[in-house]
C-alpha cells in the first residue's frame, strides 16, 4: 500500500475488490485508485495497450475481481513474449492461443499479438464477466474469440489442423490458494492447476502442446512439483516488475515436444523448479528426452 492513504478511506487492497466490489464495476478513479494504494502508480491497470483512462474513454469497463485476477499489459507482454520464444521452437506450421480461464482476455490478446497465432480463443463461465469482456473486446476493436462456456467443453469443441500448435494460458482464479498473500498453492486454485492440465491434455493430447502456467513469485514446492512431473520439459520465471513480494511468474511446459528456449530479457530464470523442490520422474510424451531449464 503506498504512504499517505487518507484515515477513514477504504483500501482497494485484495480483499476489498474480491470481496465487496467483486461484481461492482469500477469507476476510471476506482481503477487508479487500486494501482496508487498497492503499486503507487494510477495507471498500473493499462490494458488491451491502453492506459487506464484510455481504455475506459473508449468504453471499457472491469469488476472489482478482475482488477486483481487481469494481466495488466506489462505483464502480460513480458508473458507473451516468453511463450513466442518457446513456440518459434517446435515443429510446427501455425500456432492458436487458447485461454480456458479468459477473464478481461488481455493475456490471450498479448499472447496472440507477440506469438503470431492465427486465432485466439478463451473460454470464461462466469455470466457477468463474459458478457463485460465481450463488450470490452468489441469497443476495442480485439481479435478475439471469446465462448461462454467452461473450460472442459470448450476444448472439447476445439478443433484445429495436426501441424497447429496449442498454445495453453492456464490461470484460474487464485482466491484462497495465495496465502496469506504470499506464498501459492497450486493445488488450491479454482479448478486446481493440475486438474486443468490433466483435462486439456485428456483431450488434446494428440497436438502439440505449449503450456503456459501464470505463477506467484513464491510456490509452495510440492504443488509446482506436482505439475513439472507431468512433463518432458518445463521451465520457470519470475518478472521483477513490482515491489518485491508483489512479483508473478511463468511455468512453460511442452507435450508432445521438447523446446530449445532459453529465454527473454526482463527478469529472472529460477531453474527447473522455482522453489527447490524435489524432482520428480516425469510422464508424458517424449519424457525423459528434454532438458530443464
Amino acid at each position: 500500500m503506498s504512504d499517505g492513504v487518507r484515515p477513514g478511506r477504504r483500501v482497494y487492497d485484495r480483499r476489498f475488490l474480491l470481496g465487496e466490489k467483486r461484481y461492482d464495476e469500477l469507476t476510471l478513479a476506482e481503477v487508479q485508485q487500486y494501482g496508487l494504494d498497492n503499486f503507487a502508480d494510477p495507471d498500473f491497470l493499462s490494458l488491451y495497450g491502453r492506459k487506464p483512462h484510455e481504455w475506459y474513454a473508449r468504453g471499457a469497463r472491469i469488476l472489482g475481481r478482475t482488477a486483481i485476477e487481469c494481466t495488466r499489459d506489462r505483464l502480460a507482454g513480458l508473458i507473451g513474449h516468453d511463450i513466442a520464444a518457446a513456440a518459434r521452437t517446435a515443429p510446427v506450421v501455425t500456432s492458436v492461443a487458447v485461454d480456458p480461464f479468459a477473464g478481461s482476455g488481455n493475456t490471450l490478446y498479448w499472447i496472440k499479438r507477440l506469438a503470431g497465432a492465427r486465432r485466439g480463443i478463451g473460454f470464461e463461465l462466469d455470466d457477468t464477466v463474459f458478457e463485460l469482456t465481450r463488450k470490452n473486446l468489441a469497443v476495442m476493436g480485439l481479435d478475439i474469440e471469446l465462448v461462454h462456456d467452461s473450460y472442459e467443453r470448450g476444448l472439447r469443441a476445439l478443433a484445429e489442423p495436426d501441424e497447429s500448435l496449442l498454445i495453453v494460458f492456464v490461470a484460474p482464479p487464485w482466491g484462497d490458494a495465495l496465502r496469506e498473500g504470499s506464498v501459492l498453492d497450486l493445488r488450491h486454485t479454482q479448478p486446481p492447476v493440475a486438474e486443468v492440465l490433466d483435462v486439456a491434455t485428456g483431450i488434446l493430447g494428440q497436438y502439440k502442446l505449449l503450456f503456459a502456467v501464470q505463477l506467484f513469485q513464491n510456490v509452495e514446492p510440492d504443488s509446482l512439483a506436482d505439475l513439472t512431473a507431468k512433463f518432458p520439459w518445463s521451465a520457470t520465471k519470475v518478472y521483477d516488475i513490482n515491489p518485491r513480494g508483489k512479483n508473478a511468474g511463468l511455468l512453460l511446459a511442452t507435450w508432445g515436444w521438447t523446446a530449445a528456449w532459453r529465454g527473454t530479457p526482463g527478469g529472472r530464470r529460477i531453474g527447473r523448479l522455482a522453489t527447490g523442490a524435489r524432482q520428480r520422474p516425469r510422464r508424458g510424451p517424449g519424457a525423459g528426452t528434454g532438458r530443464g531449464k
